[in-house]
């Protein structure tokens, strides 16, 4: 049987241990082709580059892969360049991560990772975002690689909704201390934002943002419970930004 053609991409970069260790799964299950930034593109959510060129450089890193490429744009530019001029047919499927840091709850609004998830289920392609809840480039991905091959090939096998694609998070922990798989909802929670404020040594003023994310719902359906409980946290999300649950409201202002 002719094997699926899986197109994997990032938002951390084409040389981050994170996508390296999906590229290593994902050659397990099919033919893979690679387009990811060739700098870190994190928090770049769904930005796209249209005041700029952007650049492919074709790399050798795998040496079992016949296609890879940096690309100078965001995780959704080479999502898009990679449908339109480099692939001859549209895949079976994409993968993004995995992600160096979480992205559940609110995170997945600027995610850059789950953003090319979405570019590519708007592309009418099955995709999935894989993230682990350690910003150190030295993560360890080992413990993950079964749930993400399973996750895969299920999505392969069964399909998705319409207008669907998974944000699959993975708790810090050991194999062996992991629980499972949970499909949760996505947590209602923040981020309280403060901006540093400094001077360098010119006299200029400069910004650093920080802040502290902030979880207020207190729901055990949700993203965030099943990670602080050792589950891995599946969520379906859709890119149809309606707020349907809205429109009755709406239609009887006075417009």
């Amino acid at each position: 049987m002719k094997k699926p053609l899986i197109l994997i991409t990032n938002d951390d970069s084409i040389v981050a241990p994170g996508i390296r260790a999906l590229i290593e799964v994902m050659k397990e299950i099919g033919e893979v082709i690679v387009v990811a930034p060739d700098s870190p593109q994190s928090a770049m959510g769904h930005a796209i580059t249209i005041n700029n060129t952007i650049t492919l450089d074709k790399l050798n890193l795998d040496k079992e892969i016949e296609h890879e490429y940096s690309c100078s744009g965001t995780p959704v530019d080479c999502v898009k360049i990679a449908v339109h001029e480099i692939l001859k047919r549209k895949p079976d499927l994409c993968v993004s991560g995995i992600n160096h840091g979480s992205n559940s709850s609110i995170n997945v609004i600027y995610s850059g990772t789950m953003s090319a998830a979405v570019e590519a289920g708007i592309e009418g392609i099955p995709a999935i975002g894989f993230s682990v809840l350690d910003h150190s480039w030295d993560a360890n991905f080992e413990p993950f690689k079964t749930y993400v091959k399973k996750i895969a090939l299920q999505v392969l096998e069964q399909g998705l909704p319409e207008g669907v694609v998974l944000n699959v998070n993975f708790p810090k922990l050991k194999a062996e201390e992991l629980k499972g798989i949970r499909i949760c909802r996505q947590a209602k929670a923040t981020w309280i934002e403060e901006f540093d404020k400094r001077t360098n040594p010119m006299g200029k003023e400069y910004y650093w943002l920080s802040g502290e994310f902030v979880n207020q719902d207190k729901g055990e359906d949700t993203d965030e419970w099943a990670l602080q409980n050792g589950y891995i946290s599946v969520v379906p999300v859709q890119f149809d930004l309606t707020a349907h649950h809205a429109i009755s409201q709406l239609n009887n202002w006075n417009l």
